[in-house]
């Protein structure tokens, strides 16, 4: 495979990222791949805690004959601007672009582009697919003068997203999957964690709600809460942004995946997600798999994610995923 340095412009910044192509010659079909949310760069890695997840799936797709785009958020890597102020909505606006770039680059058949978001990134890979409009075909030459075509002039439109990929998705709105959230989190901590909640008579989702009803209350897109600075902004839009209104408008094929030990997206949102998307749907509970999408033995927490983060992205998603999308973005598979 070759990776190409490959820059778009979006909102007055410029973002940088990886365009990874499989050996050959082109166009070749493509995918945008999206990472979960925080301060992550082209490859799904925090500083904190690296998780190749996009890194991995893009070498996957590689040797399946697929190309792949990846970015560094805004204030992020070598991304312009600031991540903290950033908003969820505007997150959106960043993939739109780095789509439209994708599509437009000469090595890529525009024609069979998918997208695939993790976490945060299915939220967005849900949005795109529902949002993007579909493209129209060239005008075709009568038959008989140079570069005729025998189907004339008219030829019905192909959608701008051919497939879509949500990993870990959410289908809920923000506000009850971070309730969600709190709720199983709660059992998984530590046990002198539990223990000092108890005898400081803190309820931890009682907390979590009093919180975030103080980040709704501010206007600022940067807030102190505890004492500590967060991104108020992407809290507000995050917290009122329902999904649903973006599966329904999905008419692409959609796969989603999802792991059984998922402690911060409620596997039964699958369901939610079948029962949106108007389009063709294939879903995958994978037993033992939690949300970074590694296979994590025994009761779910959290504090497994820096050991396992040491391992490769779970070997059956990552199959998953590249032979179900070498299908949808084959030739014959078009429009």
């Amino acid at each position: 495979m070759r990776d190409i340095d490959f820059t778009f412009d979006s909102a007055g910044h410029r973002f940088a990222g990886t365009l990874t192509l499989p050996d050959g010659d082109g166009p070749f079909p493509a995918a945008l791949l999206l990472p979960g949310s925080g301060p992550v760069d082209r490859d799904s890695d925090h500083r904190r805690l690296p998780l190749k997840v996009t890194r991995e799936l893009a070498e996957a797709l590689a040797a399946a004959g697929i190309a792949t785009y990846r970015y560094d958020k805004r204030g992020v890597g070598a991304s312009t601007g600031e991540f903290l102020p950033t908003g969820f909505l505007e997150g959106m606006t960043d993939a739109a672009a780095a789509l439209a770039a994708l599509r437009a680059h000469p090595e890529i058949d525009p024609s069979r582009v998918a997208v695939a978001g993790h976490s945060e990134g299915a939220l967005i890979a849900a949005n795109l697919a529902a949002t993007a409009e579909p493209a129209p075909e060239p005008a075709r030459v009568p038959t008989g003068e140079p570069g005729g075509s025998e189907e004339g002039a008219g030829a019905a439109a192909r959608p701008v997203v051919a497939a879509v990929v949500l990993l870990s998705p959410s289908a809920k709105p923000g506000a009850e999957t971070l309730r969600w959230q709190a709720e199983r989190l709660a059992p998984s901590m530590p046990a002198a964690v539990r223990w000092l909640l108890r005898l400081t008579r803190t309820d931890l989702v009682t907390k979590v709600l009093k919180n975030h009803e103080r980040i709704r209350r501010t206007t600022t897109d940067v807030a102190r809460i505890g004492g500590v600075r967060v991104n108020a902004r992407w809290t507000r839009e995050f917290l009122d942004h329902d999904p649903a209104a973006d599966l329904k408008g999905i008419h692409a094929p959609v796969l989603a995946v999802t792991g059984e030990k998922d402690l911060q997206v409620d596997p039964a949102d699958l369901a939610r997600v079948a029962e949106s998307v108007p389009g063709p749907v294939e879903t995958h509970v994978i037993p033992d798999l939690d949300h970074i999408l590694r296979r994590q033995p025994g009761p779910p927490s959290l504090r497994a994610y820096r050991r396992e983060a040491r391992e490769p992205v779970d070997a059956q998603v990552k199959d998953l995923v590249t032979n179900w999308l070498a299908e949808r973005l084959a030739p014959d598979a078009r429009p």
